[in-house]
């Protein structure tokens, strides 16, 4: 049985990752240094591509890079539970949360300035979206 080895090149794009994603984080020690060639080229498996999609999946639910840290380490140590993960989780869902409820502001408000504006035909100095945005609240 062959194990399957991928090139630093072949391991980002079956990730969906660039190689600069990859070897940043070799760097900051997320992903593992893959073992080398004789000429010194980097050789990952299936496990790097597992691992660079558990990253990138959790970077794509706003997971900062620290939090990818605490997240791996359950994973690699012993003695972890789904509950850590599921707290974690729980966490990132109300910071999304709030996020979402910022942007929701965020419309409303040019929501409400589109809304008085009367159009193209009237002067800029009578605009009430550049009055909304030189107003102090």
């Amino acid at each position: 049985m062959s194990i399957e080895k991928f090139s630093v090149g072949q391991l980002a794009k079956e990730s969906g990752c660039k190689v600069e994603t990859v070897h940043y984080y070799e760097k900051i020690g997320i992903m593992p240094e893959p073992p080398r060639t004789e000429g010194g080229h980097r050789v990952y498996d299936l496990n790097h591509v597992k691992r660079l999609n558990f990253i990138r999946r959790s970077r794509e639910l706003g997971f900062k890079i620290e939090q990818i840290k605490d997240l791996l380490k359950f994973i690699d140590e012993p003695n972890h539970y789904c509950g850590e993960v599921r707290a974690m989780a729980m966490q990132q869902a109300r910071v999304v949360q709030d996020k979402i409820n910022d942007l929701q502001r965020l419309q409303l408000a040019l929501n409400e300035m589109v809304t008085q504006c009367k159009g193209s035909d009237y002067s800029i100095d009578d605009c009430p979206i550049v009055e909304a945005l030189f107003a102090k609240d």
